[in-house]
């Protein structure tokens, strides 16, 4: 176990209100056993911190991926705020030695329950982001996240083409063309179809603003129509 001095001191984070932090990691099972305190649990925390740290992944994909349009910032930044990765960024902070629980909740395992841990890694977020603001919140994730993120630790999310090539091959080595039938529209707003055929096939067809957007769209398409997207 670890204790809340020496993990601000780990993180590089002193907080100006400790009891911020200290209710970030307090679960409701503990207030339920603890009812002569004045502690909350980090329920309200973790509301805000869903909706401090979407916008701080958002503002970081906006200004990374000129070129991707707002569907796939979209699925991009759900695939690095889902329950998954938060686990994950929790897990490589040892967040799990912090948490403050009940003892029915910590005999049935819940220090490592997923859905806990990524609710108070939302949770920490949020009592950041009241104690000392939004610029120490992207601070922390330049150092926690965002290396993730240019790693192509969440590109499974995105390329579509690779998961449709992943497939096919499966099976049987099969060709995949991608080709740009038609553009349209006027230069500033330029849109492009793409078709991709497996062995000659139509397997999909896809819009984008971009030709690469395009032939992603095609092989979600073309994924979907397998009942093979993932």
């Amino acid at each position: 176990m670890e204790d809340f001095s020496s993990f601000q001191n780990r993180v590089q984070i002193q907080f100006n209100d400790v009891s911020l932090l200290e209710q970030a990691f307090t679960h409701s099972s503990y207030v339920n056993e603890h009812r002569k305190t004045d502690r909350e649990d980090n329920e309200r925390l973790e509301f805000l911190g869903d909706a401090v740290l979407e916008l701080g992944v958002s503002q970081y994909l906006y200004r990374q991926y000129p070129e991707m349009a707002e569907g796939e910032l979209t699925k991009f930044r759900a695939s690095i705020v889902c329950e998954a990765s938060l686990v994950r960024f929790a897990e490589e902070l040892n967040f799990h030695n912090l948490i403050l629980l009940g003892k029915g909740e910590e005999m049935t395992g819940g220090r490592n329950r997923p859905a806990l841990l990524a609710d108070v890694f939302e949770a920490f977020i949020g009592a950041l982001y009241l104690d000392q603001g939004f610029e120490t919140v992207v601070q922390f994730l330049r150092t926690y996240v965002y290396p993730k993120v240019k790693k192509g630790a969440f590109s499974h999310a995105m390329d579509f083409k690779s998961q449709l090539q992943e497939f096919i091959q499966r099976d049987k080595n099969s060709k995949i063309e991608y080709e740009i039938v038609e553009e349209r529209g006027p230069a500033h707003s330029r849109e492009f179809i793409a078709h991709v055929r497996i062995q000659g096939d139509l397997g999909g067809i896809g819009v984008g603003r971009t030709k690469k957007e395009a032939e992603q769209k095609a092989a979600q398409q073309a994924l979907e129509n397998h009942g093979a997207l993932s």
